[in-house]
């Protein structure tokens, strides 16, 4: 990383959520699709470095952080590809997060329905192979 990346003279905001997820992504496509996708706001970015790599990148994504960040793997973060985890939003308004997360081009993996516990639920894969789940919770129960 360059010392002008280095020297952002910003202050680091504080994370959102008592645990919040650090994945290794094409950061620029990825930060991008995830505004059009759940509304993601940008929290803070330390500028991409002189081989186009971004260091870090946190998002504000309905109330939460996530952070993302290229591979780096001469620093032990390399690109690989994502498996065994989910990323859950739990929505009030699930049609509208739904809906706003296919037409960026989220691929559904499990159709949103009612589920035997009683909340609406669904599963989307994003073009990075992330596995978002979107859940609404039942508040007649």
């Amino acid at each position: 990383m360059n010392e002008a990346a280095m020297n952002t003279n910003q202050t680091m905001p504080a994370a959102k959520g008592g645990l919040v997820p650090y994945i290794v992504v094409d950061t620029q496509k990825a930060g991008e699709f995830y505004r059009k996708a759940f509304g993601a706001e940008e929290a803070f970015c330390v500028p991409r470095d002189e081989q186009g790599r971004t260091m870090h990148l946190h998002l504000y994504i309905n109330g939460s952080s996530l952070m993302l960040c290229d591979a780096y793997p001469e620093h032990g973060h390399p690109m690989e590809n994502p498996q065994g985890f989910t990323l859950q939003l739990i929505v009030d308004d699930i049609d509208f997060w739904w809906e706003r997360a296919v037409k960026a081009g989220c691929e559904i993996t499990l159709p949103l329905q009612l589920m035997f516990w009683g909340d609406r639920y669904g599963q989307l894969r994003d073009p990075f192979g992330i596995s978002w789940a979107m859940n609404a919770p039942n508040k007649g129960a």
